[in-house]
């Protein structure tokens, strides 16, 4: 062996022992600064909530403290999973449905006129009536039931996804389109090929807009028709002062609501990189 590979060699762990890897306390500190500069509002809204229930007086009737309504989340979970399952139960059946009936109807709008006049309308009408004012009347036709729910979580995400994708099945690229004339493609087969395809980042949109309201929505419908969700939990603790229960409840409605909005932002993101 010669003496420069020699001394190559020997230098190698001398370069090797050189590379500290970062510290623990340093790896902590990075991790924490990125939690921080993504979520600082939470934090700054849970310390707001505090000041505000230090500050004024309420009696924790009326505003409890953070740490009464986070006790009770994490030292009662076994109350809150069952309800907690309910709701996401109805709410992924409701916007499921709701958005494959609004892409179904799209498709039918967009394959006939006289559908168009007769559909568009009656989805603009449906999508001006409150919630609120929609849950009495389904709830005396279909009864007060889990059924109820289901159909009012639907209807809630119906109107998104029968706009959006009726809007890109109109709008397919004039070039493609052309093509397909060309070639003697059949409606079906444009459908089919083009315009379903063309349409899917309308339909990832509408699943993002829609995600977090359908949780909501059928805790609001559980609320005023009872049975059992977040919604039945949140009147039942309002009805025997269980403030603690009743805020905690709310703040697992909302995170999961948020929770259910990101993870939709992200399918939507993939899928548009996806079909686009």
């Amino acid at each position: 062996m010669s003496i420069d590979a020699l001394s190559a060699s020997r230098r190698v762990p001398v370069a090797q022992e050189g590379t500290a890897r970062p510290s623990p306390a340093r790896l902590l500190t990075r991790s924490l600064g990125r939690v921080l500069s993504r979520y600082w509002t939470v934090a700054a809204f849970v310390v707001a909530w505090q000041l505000w229930s230090w500050l004024t007086g309420y009696n924790q009737i009326v505003v409890p403290p953070p740490a009464m309504v986070f006790g009770d989340v994490l030292g009662n979970i076994g109350a809150y999973l069952p309800d907690l399952g309910w709701t996401l139960a109805m709410s992924a059946g409701g916007l499921v449905a709701g958005m494959a009936l609004g892409t179904m109807i799209a498709v039918v709008v967009w394959s006939s006129r006289i559908v168009s006049g007769m559909m568009t309308p009656v989805a603009l009408v449906m999508r001006s009536v409150p919630v609120v004012a929609m849950i009495p009347v389904l709830a005396r036709v279909f009864g007060y039931g889990w059924f109820t729910v289901l159909v009012i979580t639907t209807v809630v995400s119906f109107f998104p996804a029968f706009v959006l994708v009726g809007s890109r099945l109109r709008a397919a690229p004039q070039a493609t389109s052309d093509l397909m004339a060309v070639l003697g493609a059949s409606r079906s087969t444009v459908l089919r090929l083009l315009l379903l395809p063309h349409a899917v980042p309308g339909l990832l949109v509408a699943f993002r807009l829609t995600a977090p309201t359908a949780v909501l929505a059928a805790m609001l419908a559980e609320y005023l028709m009872g049975g059992r969700g977040l919604g039945t939990l949140f009147a039942q603790s309002v009805s025997f002062h269980e403030v603690g229960r009743a805020w905690g409840a709310a703040l697992v409605a909302t995170v999961v609501s948020v929770a259910c909005f990101v993870a939709a932002r992200a399918v939507e993101r993939r899928g548009t990189v996806r079909f686009s």
